[in-house]
């Protein structure tokens, strides 16, 4: 395992703090000490691989710490927030990351029985142990980095190994559940957009219940269940994560960004930035300018 490890870091030498984007279709690599403040974000469906170092993830009230060699799956778009940690003998942190292709993903569930998945559902996010087998998948797709004319004829099939690898692993229930049309994973992931293109409005729970064509109760508690938050808390959420973009980047004063963002009473933003970040909204906006 640590000679394949460390193949994939010099695959990855290229790589910074910042997501660098690789000749791979929707594969990321990031590398080094990754600000706290970048990894507070909205995760894109993803499975990502830590390969040297470790990574603590908070979605919701849930807490995912993992050392390499370990993967995570995050399976709809979701507020998260996490911070990384180096490696043993001083190791940079590193991982890989894969944006779940769909109709990749649809395939290879129609290709293989159903009886051949593992019918377990964990109900939490959990860390992942990556066996040998599993990081030899990331290696040989990375691998095409030094071939990039091979990527167009083989990377779909690396693609395809590392999905299925996901999909016996412990969390692939989730995965499983994007693909069934008539589950409550397309509702939900349907109401998800729906909140992402609207977090600034009021939040109306029947509204948007209703759009899924679910029970208040029953959305609520689906909700909860796939994303690991409640549906008032997602939007909140959504909500402080723009506004932190607000405060640092472009400029905007605390009230003008409570304002911007949906609140409408700035002591309430206040609080809430200030549970969720840490510190007050004004506080934590000069720390991170200053780090620029």
């Amino acid at each position: 395992m640590e000679e394949i490890l460390r193949e994939i870091s010099e695959l990855a030498n290229h790589a910074s703090t910042q997501p660098t984007e690789t000749e791979l279709p929707g594969v990321w690599i990031i590398k080094g000490e990754v600000p706290q403040h970048q990894l507070s974000a909205v995760y894109e469906p993803m499975i990502g691989f830590i390969v040297q170092g470790g990574k603590t993830i908070s979605i919701g009230d849930q807490t995912l710490k993992m050392k390499s060699p370990s993967y995570f799956l995050i399976p709809m778009e979701m507020p998260a927030a996490g911070r990384v940690e180096q490696g043993k003998n001083g190791l940079p942190y590193l991982s890989v990351a894969l944006y779940l292709n769909q109709e990749s993903l649809l395939q290879l569930i129609r290709d293989v029985p159903d009886d051949h998945w593992e019918k377990k559902v964990n109900g939490e996010f959990i860390g992942c142990e990556a066996n040998q087998e599993f990081a030899e998948a990331w290696l040989r797709m990375l691998r095409l980095l030094n071939t990039p004319e091979h990527i167009p004829a083989l990377f779909p099939a690396y693609e395809r190994e590392i999905l299925y690898h996901t999909l016996l692993g412990p969390q692939g229930w989730r995965l499983r559940q994007l693909c069934f049309a008539n589950g409550k994973a397309p509702r939900i992931h349907q109401s998800i957009r729906w909140i992402r293109e609207n977090f600034k409005k009021p939040f109306d729970i029947k509204r948007i219940a209703g759009k899924s064509g679910l029970a208040v109760t029953t959305f609520h508690r689906q909700f909860k269940e796939i994303t690991g938050i409640s549906p008032i808390q997602f939007q909140k959420q959504l909500r402080l994560l723009e506004a932190r973009k607000l405060l640092v980047y472009s400029g905007f004063s605390v009230l003008e960004a409570a304002y911007e963002v949906g609140y409408e009473s700035p002591s309430q933003f206040n609080r809430e930035y200030s549970r969720f970040f840490g510190e007050s909204p004004a506080r934590d906006a000069s720390r991170l300018r200053k780090l620029g």
